[in-house]
Formats: structure tokens, C-alpha cells, sequence
């Protein structure tokens, strides 16, 4: 009998609106004095810290700046990531920006290098 309750009620619950059910919830927090949102919040503030837990794999390859050797960095940015002249030109100047993303520890530090040695400030995230 309780069964067929539930079963019945679950159904009713598949046939409603979004605009339905989020009334619905908010009725059932009313009624009970309780709010759907708490566990959701205990669960989001967990969540990062198992994040964190986990070793970083990929990186991001930022250039901060171009420091004051603009051409430079301009040719070691064409060299990392085979764009043109004007399209590595206008990667520099709106650092800001990332010039290689997801990429491996090693090849992130690699890359780091040389576009320091170029003379421009990077940041890996």
C-alpha cells in the first residue's frame, strides 16, 4: 500500500513543470521548515577540497607581460605556438593571456623558460 503511495507520488512529481516542482520545493520547505539548499552547500563546500587533495596534472601557460623585449617574445611565442607574425603580435600585446592551455607539468615549465628567457613575466595556473 505504502509502496503504491510513493510510486503514485513519483509519478505525479515526473509530470510536473520546472516552474511547478521549484514551487513544489519551495511549499515543502514552508511546510516542514526546512530548506533543500543546505546539503547542496555542504556538499559544494567539500567538493574543492578534494580537488585540492589531487595533484595538479595540467597546467596553463599565462604570459603576464612582455617585459621590455616586445620582439623577442613576440618570436618565442611564434616558435611555441606557430602563428603568424601579426597573430603573435597581438597575442603579446594583450597580456594578460594564455598561450598554451592543459598542457603537462614539463612542457609548462619548458615553456616558461623560454619565454622568460625572451624576456617576458609568466605565470603558471
Amino acid at each position: 500500500m505504502a509502496r503504491e503511495k510513493i510510486t503514485a507520488l513519483i509519478e505525479e512529481v515526473k509530470a510536473l513543470t520546472v516552474l511547478e516542482l521549484s514551487e513544489l520545493v519551495h511549499a515543502l520547505e514552508d511546510e516542514f521548515g526546512v530548506s533543500a539548499a543546505a546539503p547542496v552547500a555542504v556538499a559544494a563546500a567539500a567538493a574543492p577540497a578534494a580537488e585540492a587533495a589531487a595533484e595538479k596534472t595540467e597546467f596553463d601557460v599565462v604570459l603576464a607581460s612582455f617585459g621590455d623585449e616586445k620582439i623577442k617574445v613576440i618570436k618565442a611565442v611564434r616558435e611555441i605556438t606557430g602563428l603568424g607574425l601579426a597573430d603573435a603580435k597581438a597575442v603579446v600585446e594583450a597580456a594578460p593571456k594564455a598561450i598554451k592551455e592543459g598542457v603537462s607539468k614539463d612542457e609548462a615549465e619548458d615553456l616558461k623558460k623560454k619565454l622568460e628567457e625572451a624576456g617576458a613575466k609568466v605565470e603558471l595556473k
